[in-house]
């Protein structure tokens, strides 16, 4: 007797080829498998007396990984465990402040990205309904950047690409380990970067240095997010997650823009990966990983070859969650078509050149005609 097939529903997001939808399975929630995604050790791209031979060997996982998934943790990758323990604990002590205080914390200038962002304020996929979620977004600003020396040698073309106010801390005062310690996270977050984009480039069977210009001035920023528990997860025995389409979402459906995103999370769990089945897996914590997925970007100059997947987050433990998400990309002044070394003998190209300041304009045009056909 055959077995009864899964039953399934869908989703839409949105897409760099407009709104999508895909069809997930109702399968009970599991732990990803090593297979799915994989824990690589970076202690070779790190490490002061590794070879050559060594990095392309870790960079060979890094490929496994990206064309796999698009998910994998890594390890031994060189932050101390004190850096992202004392971000982590400032941020759950700024977002159990009352709420009139959390908002002097708001951007100050219109269009401005920095800044504290009370709840309700998004819904990343619309037709998931409002994120139950809390955050405090900040951009690159050069100041903190140890690689660029000298401030006033930045051409000008590159900063009309900065997207930042004076100081996005100036209101936290009152915290002050929390902008100290978002700062060292970030800068932190910034040399394991540009370690793994050197990788990263080994992977694609490129020169290590190949993307060192067109990251001297990144396009990266960092969201400490506070993800309350889902109102009624307390309720559910062992916080178990629901299996109803409609659930709420600590963070709707998508995909990340840019090159790749480096993911710092507490102990809570929620992090859900859409796995290529079309069913969600845990991406549970590891202490003292990173979570590092393919974004958008990097899916386009690779000729699809790595993978940008669908990911989300429900919080449904009965207690708060913290993560905070390191996004990395080139310079908004750059711009990069589809590698040579993605376009094998008999194919072609898919996609034309782009640059990154366009792209992500185009990503967030993407999401605002979700938004306006639900």
């Amino acid at each position: 007797m055959a077995a009864a097939a899964t039953a399934t529903t869908t989703i839409q997001l949105a897409s760099p080829d407009g709104p999508v939808t895909r069809t997930i399975l109702q399968a009970p929630l599991r732990d990803a498998l090593p297979s799915e995604i994989p824990i690589i050790d970076i202690a070779d791209l790190v490490g002061a007396s590794s070879t050559l031979e060594a990095r392309k060997a870790v960079a060979a996982r890094i490929r496994d990984a990206a064309t796999n998934t698009g998910f994998f943790y890594i390890v031994n990758h060189g932050v101390p465990l004190d850096v992202t323990d004392a971000s982590g604990h400032a941020a759950r002590d700024f977002f159990r402040q009352d709420l009139d205080i959390k908002l002097r914390a708001r951007a100050h200038t219109k269009g401005m990205p920095n800044g504290y962002r009370p709840p309700d304020f998004s819904s990343i996929n619309p037709t998931e309904g409002v994120d139950v979620r809390e955050a405090f977004q900040f951009r690159y600003d050069p100041r903190w950047d140890p690689m660029v020396p000298d401030q006033d040698a930045i051409p000008q073309t590159v900063r009309d690409g900065f997207i930042h106010e004076d100081d996005a801390f100036a209101e936290t005062a009152n915290q002050p380990e929390f902008g100290r310690s978002a700062k060292a996270h970030f800068q932190a977050g910034m040399k394991l970067a540009r370690t793994l984009t050197h990788a990263f480039a080994l992977s694609l069977d490129l020169p290590e240095d190949a993307f060192d210009k067109k990251s001297e001035y990144p396009g990266c920023a960092m969201a400490v997010n506070y993800y309350p528990p889902i109102p009624g997860g307390a309720a559910r025995a062992g916080g178990a997650e629901p299996r109803e389409p409609a659930a709420r979402v600590s963070i709707g459906s998508h995909t990340d823009f840019q090159l790749f995103t480096i993911l710092w999370q507490d102990d809570t769990g929620g992090l859900q990966v859409l796995n290529r089945e079309g069913q969600w897996i845990r991406a549970a914590p590891i202490r003292g990983s990173f979570v590092v997925n393919i974004a958008d970007y990097m899916q386009r100059i690779t000729n699809d070859r790595y993978v940008s997947t669908v990911h989300r987050a429900q919080n449904w433990s009965g207690r708060e969650r913290v993560s905070i998400a390191f996004f990395w990309g080139f310079g908004f002044h750059e711009s990069c078509g589809v590698l040579e070394t993605c376009v094998a003998e008999g194919e072609k190209a898919k996609y034309e050149e782009i640059s990154c300041r366009d792209w992500v304009r185009k990503r967030l045009a993407d999401m605002q005609k979700l938004k306006n056909d639900v």
